[in-house]
């Protein structure tokens, strides 16, 4: 009853982590976070369990284990999948870091429950929740400008070399935060853009598009968002 009780447990709290990565459509869900912490609270309770059933040798020296040296390399192990839903993408932002940040809080908690830490794992999963989801949304209002800001990719073809200057100083100076900025040849004979910007969590992302759209020189506008 002990361990089917652990199990239970585990299942919930994993179930409440992959539903906050499922609910936004995360590589890593439901299942795999079910998995990781039902599997880390099984190699614990079977390292703990062990290391208090290990025989004497026929020497007469006893076997001596660390009860918690399995469950150690539970979270080394988890670096793999963690790596795994790390990506670079082509306009070098880095994004997965959250989600293998998750992955590996659902091992822990899948560990402290198979210790018997029900309280410490129960709390810890209701602080991952809080900071995963509550937390942004408090930012948003009493936090600096940047955390209130929605983050978009923003690229631009342009015609002519002669407008690139006009329409990067017309973006700044529409209040729009510029974080990275990269200019390049277009195959085409034209010049692209590629932008990083930052707007106001309030504001459209289709006025960003309306508005370098109808800037002189360009020629084809394209706008990435987080959903």
């Amino acid at each position: 009853m002990d361990v089917l009780m652990k199990f239970g447990i585990t299942a919930v709290l994993g179930l409440m982590i992959g539903l906050e990565r499922e609910l936004k459509r995360k590589p890593v869900g439901l299942k795999t976070c079910l998995v990781i912490s039902i599997v880390s609270c099984l190699l614990t309770i079977v390292s703990y369990e062990a290391a208090y059933i290990a025989p004497r040798s026929e020497l007469g020296v006893a076997v001596t284990m660390d009860p918690l040296r399995l469950a150690a390399q539970i979270v080394s192990g988890i670096g793999f999948l963690g790596a795994g839903v790390i990506l670079k993408r082509g306009n070098d932002s880095i994004s997965g870091l959250t989600t293998a940040a998750i992955i590996w809080g659902a091992a822990g908690i899948g560990i402290a429950v198979g210790v018997g830490f029900y309280f410490e794992a129960i709390t810890g999963a209701l602080f991952i929740l809080i900071s995963v989801q509550l937390t942004p949304l408090v930012m948003k209002f009493i936090g600096p400008k940047q955390l209130r800001d929605q983050e978009v990719t923003l690229r631009i073809v342009v015609s002519e070399n002669k407008y690139l200057d006009e329409i990067i100083n017309e973006i700044r100076n529409d209040h729009f935060s510029i974080y990275r900025l990269s200019i390049r040849n277009n195959n085409e004979g034209g010049y692209q853009i590629n932008l990083q910007i930052g707007i106001h969590y309030k504001q459209s992302v289709t006025s960003l598009y309306n508005f370098t759209n109808s800037m002189d020189g360009v020629v084809k506008v394209e706008l990435e968002s987080a959903a």
